[in-house]
């Protein structure tokens, strides 16, 4: 089941020119490792009553039941999720709130590596992931780069759309106006992310061009990509648009990084489900249309500044 996306053509300005899984196993765009990090958060008010939600009937009796959907995520993308005062706050904790209400339920956040989410989802220790997650056939389908079935692969309900993007450290020493600047130097980046990717098509292009590859840094977690950029180590970081653009507006209360050029790839995040879980797939897709109608969706994007990510309708497995 696929259906197609559409940008919101209310949405406000570009936020500083803003726009970004389902391999199971240990590698890939997506899933290895444990979710170790502690921190967690419950999201939804727990005001509407089960009776009283618009959309509690469509949910699976399961979740009916236990009142909670359990979210993994990975907590270090302002503005779409992070954690401050030890609670995970953002874009998608407070969607995940208006959800909540749409179904009468409440949405558990836990984060850990964000390469484990759909090992986390697809053994059952979450019924979500909603972590900035890219929608594409690879993840869908549970394939590598090479089209090698590793996994079931998980569905997709898409909510956002964002690319990627390039940053550097202030006052951009290396004077990198696009990614195709970064041919014959160093890149940082957090391993198993799309924009990781990126940067092995990027380098790919480099060498057929009679250039030389990019030098790529993939790191556990961004922050030590952010680091890495910094200190000079890199030149330059590769990350989600609205996240480079919060990066670039917070750290060091902006004279630490600066993004450039416009974002690439332009692609859709969703909700990942595991597969075979198409009842409350379903019902997560209705709720974020429902949101939007009422027009809380609108209303969370734009109160983080990402109101240029939102779209028009939901989609199941939109992403290309």
């Amino acid at each position: 089941m696929t259906a197609s996306i559409t940008r919101r053509t209310t949405a406000k300005s570009r936020i500083a020119a803003i726009g970004a899984i389902a391999v199971a196993g240990s590698l890939l765009l997506t899933a290895c490792g444990d979710q170790t990090d502690s921190a967690s958060q419950e999201s939804g008010s727990g005001k509407e009553t089960k009776s009283g939600a618009p959309l509690f009937s469509k949910l699976p009796e399961k979740y009916q039941k236990s009142g909670v959907i359990k979210v993994g995520t990975n907590a270090e993308y302002a503005p779409m999720e992070s954690v401050e005062n030890g609670k995970i706050v953002g874009v998608d904790p407070d969607l995940a709130d208006a959800l909540g209400k749409q179904l009468g339920v409440k949405f558990e956040f836990t984060s850990g590596s964000f390469d484990g989410l759909i090992t986390a989802l697809n053994s059952g220790r979450h019924d979500i992931a909603m972590s900035s997650i890219t929608d594409n056939k690879q993840r869908q389908e549970g394939l590598d780069d090479a089209g090698k079935k590793l996994g079931p692969g998980v569905d997709f309900v898409d909510y956002f759309l964002a690319g990627t993007a390039v940053y550097t450290k202030k006052g951009n020493p290396q004077n990198i106006k696009s990614i195709e600047d970064l041919c014959g130097k160093r890149a940082a980046v957090q391993r198993g992310t799309t924009y990781e990717e990126a940067l092995k098509k990027q380098s790919k292009a480099c060498t057929d061009g009679g250039e030389k590859a990019i030098t790529i840094e993939p790191f556990e977690n961004d922050t030590e990509a952010q680091t890495r950029v910094k200190s000079g180590g890199a030149v330059a970081g590769v990350n989600d648009y609205p996240v480079a653009v919060d990066l670039a507006r917070k750290a060091d209360g902006g004279n630490a990084f600066e993004v450039v050029g416009e974002q690439v790839d332009a692609g859709p995040f969703g909700i990942a489900v595991k597969k075979g879980n198409t009842g409350l797939r379903d019902a997560l897709k209705e709720a974020v249309d429902a949101i939007i109608a009422d027009g809380s969706y609108q209303k969370v994007l734009d109160k983080w500044g990402a109101g240029t990510g939102a779209i028009d309708k939901a989609a199941v497995n939109g992403g290309k």
